[in-house]
This record gives C-alpha cells, structure tokens and sequence, in this order.
C-alpha cells in the first residue's frame, strides 16, 4: 500500500527519484500512465496488469469503455527503476501533467501519483472542503456494511 506525499525533484532528463519507501513495491517493475485530473499513475507492473485485466471485462461495444482504455493505455510505459531508485518520464507524459522541476508524489493505495507541485496545491485546496463534507456515498456498498 502506497501511503504519505513527498516532494521529489525533476532532473535535466527527465528522471524523477521514487520515495525510498516505494522502492521495493516498484523494484520488479511499473507501468506509468495518464491519470486523470492530469496527474500521472505509476502502478507495480502486476497491480497495472490486474487493473487492465479487470478492464478487460468491459464489452467491447461499451464505448466509455473503449475511451477509457485507449486513454489508459496509449500514453502508458513499462519503466524500471534504476539502482538510485530513479524512473525516466517520457515527454509525452510530463507534458500531459505540466510537470515542472518540482514534484509532488502521492501514495494512493493501489498506485502512486506524480503532480507537478503547483497543480497539487491548487488540487489540494480545492478538495480540503469537499473532503471534510464526504460520507458514506464515498464508500463501496459493501465497506458500507
């Protein structure tokens, strides 16, 4: 479980440090995709995968469906961190995010996120009301329970 923010830095090419305490989640592999609110999702490459599969199920005649998973997928890239814990961030995808020098990651349970610092703040702010008024209608039905 990914948990806790961190404020890493871009370098010149494009790579980005991962909080040490990801490392061994990421260690085997990790997929890196578009996100939504345009921040970008790093998942373990076997979490990614159990996602897609779950996808999967969808109909091919769903077209919400099909949207989503080309959006997904299209922009997606297999990484492996280097020995300093290290990931290259295609351009493409730092230019989806706006992503600066500066960082934020997140830890979002089931996968990470990277926002560029700016974007987060204005994120954060924006949710801090709305998180204080959320409920059960957040929840699973059956967390519910």
């Amino acid at each position: 479980m990914f948990l806790g923010t961190h404020t890493p830095r871009l370098d010149d090419k494009g790579r980005l440090i991962l909080p040490a305490k990801f490392r061994d989640d990421l260690s085997e592999g990790l997929v890196v995709t578009k996100g939504q609110e345009r921040c970008l999702y790093v998942w373990p490459s076997a979490e990614f995968r159990a996602f897609t599969n779950e996808l999967g199920q969808t109909p091919v005649t769903d077209k919400r469906g099909r949207d989503f998973m080309r959006m997904l997928s299209a922009g997606a890239s297999a990484e492996n961190p280097d020995k300093q814990g290290r990931i290259t961030l295609p351009q493409s995808l730092r230019d989806y995010a706006g992503l600066g020098r500066d960082c934020v990651v997140i830890g979002a349970f089931r996968r990470v996120e990277i926002w560029d610092a700016a974007a987060w703040s204005t994120y954060n702010a924006e949710q801090e009301e709305a998180f204080a008024d959320w409920s059960e209608e957040v929840r699973p039905v059956s967390a519910a329970t």
